[in-house]
C-alpha cells in the first residue's frame, strides 16, 4: 500500500515569480490569485524591474471582490537570485524586459490591455484580473499534477 501524503511530501514544490514594472499591480494581482488558487502547494512571489512605492489601490479593489487581500504586500526590486530562487518567471505585459539568467525559464503574458480600447477605471481593472485569473488557473494546472 503506497502512502499518497509520504509522496507529496517528498515533492519539491513548484515555485513562480510574477514579474511587471512596478511590481505594484499585475504582478501583484496575479501572485494573489496564484496563492488564492493554489495555497500552500506552489511557491509564489513577485518582483518589479523598477519597483513603484505602493500597491495600485484599484488592483488590490478588485482582488478584494474575490477575497483576495494584496494590499500590505510591499513592491520589490527584481534579481537574479529571486529569479534563480524560482526557476520560472512569469512577465506580466510587454513592457518589462527581464535578463536571460540560466536556468530560469520565462513566460511572457501579453495580458489584456483594456484602456487601448478606451476602457477606463473600476471597469479596466476587473477586465485585467478576468484575463489574469484565467492564465494563472491555466498554469497552476501545468505546474501541479492532477491527483
Amino acid at each position: 500500500m503506497t502512502n499518497h501524503s509520504d509522496e507529496r511530501a517528498d515533492r519539491v514544490l513548484p515555485a513562480v515569480l510574477f514579474v511587471c514594472v512596478k511590481n505594484g499591480g499585475k504582478s501583484q494581482m496575479a501572485a494573489g490569485l496564484m496563492k488564492h488558487e493554489a495555497g500552500a502547494q506552489v511557491l509564489v512571489s513577485s518582483a518589479g524591474i523598477k519597483p513603484g512605492a505602493a500597491i495600485n489601490a484599484l488592483s488590490a479593489e478588485v482582488l478584494i471582490d474575490l477575497g483576495i487581500d494584496i494590499s500590505s504586500e510591499k513592491p520589490t526590486l527584481l534579481t537574479e537570485d529571486n529569479m534563480r530562487a524560482a526557476g520560472l518567471v512569469v512577465v506580466l505585459g510587454t513592457e518589462a524586459q527581464v535578463p536571460a539568467v540560466d536556468g530560469v525559464a520565462v513566460e511572457v503574458w501579453d495580458t489584456d490591455e483594456p484602456s487601448l480600447r478606451g476602457i477606463e477605471g473600476r471597469d479596466r481593472m476587473e477586465l485585467v484580473r478576468d484575463d489574469i485569473h484565467a492564465r494563472v488557473r491555466d498554469l497552476r494546472d501545468r505546474l501541479l499534477p492532477a491527483d
